[in-house]
């Protein structure tokens, strides 16, 4: 049982999906520990530091499941010391003749660190699918809805018409950002490390360079060229990607949970039968996901900036920096990981009421009309004198424009088409705009992978 309330058996689901806990449950973190130091031996193997038979030995016993957790513990809090304990508790796996060559040469920080890499190809690989699954739903509700008009909100106060398909069409557009970024990203974050005491690979000289490219070719990681020990831009990167994506998540759901409000009654999130909105009051009906979504984007923010926190380090090695990552990495994967399940599950069953967004953008009247009356104002009087006359004659909170009509067209400023003219509602070019945006995502997806390689 999780000491954390987010890691109970009551509530995980909403801090974190089954599948990425095996990224980070321990047996699973270990036995990528566990394959690391494999990998660091064959590479050694292969470059004859240690014997072939030695090599084999280890990758044969490299399993977690085998490991006394308990000895683990138990040795990392006698040795004080971050990695023995594990090192201690497998050598006692191996045979004998085997146990000196277990993690020769290396330190905490190129385990860890390495592990650090494995975790992002994982966990990009959960997020590049699940964002392309609601870039998919998305660009679908934009072909939709192209033409669905409806209020256009500025300041949480009613503007100029849109339509639900330019909203829409901006959300799948900045998925395909954050798309964009991980497919930069990839080669910047997917990198081994391989630095000993200092990060010159002294102990490995003079075939340090080769044993590094050897032992992350090993475990289909990129060489990073340099050893990165207290240079953490790559886990800050990684971490600001999600804290990115949550944030565009929660703008979705902060869309949903408005206009989900019974006096605007546009949007509703999909619900089952089983959900309660409210004991105490039962006509309710809660956006619990997509406020969710806003919890989830504020944790991993905060988690976000311990990773850029640790960009921060002292000289060649800082335990302050990387360890904070230990905690941090974990939370920020987790909870983005249970922010795109909710927000697939949101966008896959979103409700969209066209007949209650047309309702309330002809509740306005001809308010929703005034900036096309400007703009037919200016054409004809100059944009100061257009404006000088709708601030004078339009009071605020006015809902229609035939006072400021009447009085044009009496002084023979506009005429009775104008009226017509300029009192339809008008939605620009929004719907120029989402064929752009639909176009140049199904370019895109048409050329890039479907998964995250």
């Amino acid at each position: 049982m999780g000491t954390r309330l987010s890691d109970s058996e009551q509530y995980a689901h909403l801090w974190g999906t089954p599948e990425l806990a095996e990224v980070f449950e321990e047996r699973a973190r270990l036995q990528s520990w566990l394959d690391i130091i494999a990998a660091l031996a064959a590479a050694q193997a292969r470059l004859g530091l240690i014997p072939d038979e030695a090599s084999a030995q280890i990758s044969t016993h490299a399993d977690a499941q085998l490991l006394d957790l308990d000895l683990v513990a138990a040795e990392t809090r006698r040795t004080s010391h971050s990695m023995l304990g594990l090192i201690n508790a497998f050598q006692q796996l191996l045979p004998e003749a085997a146990r000196e060559h277990v993690y020769v040469g290396a330190t905490v920080q190129d385990v860890t660190d390495t592990w650090f890499a494995l975790v992002m190809r994982d966990v990009g690989a959960v997020v590049w699918r699940d964002l392309r699954a609601i870039e998919a739903q998305l660009l679908a509700l934009a072909v939709e809805h192209r033409q669905t008009p409806m209020v256009g909100r500025t300041h949480g106060q009613p503007g100029s018409p849109i339509t639900f398909g330019f909203k829409a069409a901006s959300w799948a557009d900045e998925v395909r950002r954050h798309l964009e970024r991980l497919a930069q990203g990839r080669p910047r974050w997917l990198v081994g490390q391989l630095g000993g005491a200092v990060g010159t690979l002294g102990f490995f000289a003079p075939r340090g360079v080769e044993l590094r490219a050897e032992f992350c070719a090993e475990l289909g990681l990129a060489d990073p060229g340099i050893s990165w020990l207290t240079a953490r831009d790559r886990i800050a990167e990684f971490g600001g990607v999600l804290a990115m994506v949550c944030g565009t998540l929660a703008r979705i759901g902060g869309e949903v949970y408005e206009l989900q409000r019974p006096e605007i009654g546009e949007l509703r999130e999909p619900t089952t039968s089983d959900t309660v909105g409210s004991i105490t009051m039962p006509h309710k009906r809660n956006p619990e996901g997509s406020e969710h979504l806003d919890t989830l984007a504020r944790l991993v923010r905060a988690n976000a900036q311990v990773l850029t926190e640790g960009m921060v380090g002292g000289h060649e090695r800082d335990g302050r920096a990387w360890k904070a990552e230990w905690v941090a990495l974990p939370e920020v994967c987790l909870l983005s990981g249970a922010a795109l399940t909710m927000a697939v599950r949101l966008a896959s069953g979103l409700v969209v009421d066209a007949a209650t967004m047309r309702a309330n953008l002809e509740s306005h009247g001809d308010q929703p009309a005034s900036e096309q009356m400007l703009a037919g104002l200016t054409r004809r009087l100059g944009r100061s004198e257009a404006q000088r006359i709708m601030h004078d004659v339009l009071a605020p909170g006015t809902r229609n424009l035939h006072q400021v009509l009447d009085a044009l067209v009496a002084e023979g400023v506009a005429t009775e088409q104008d009226r017509e003219t300029w009192t339809t509602h008008v939605v620009g070019d929004a719907a120029r705009m989402v064929d752009d945006v639909v176009a140049r995502a199904e370019t895109a997806r048409q050329t890039e992978p479907d998964s995250w390689s």
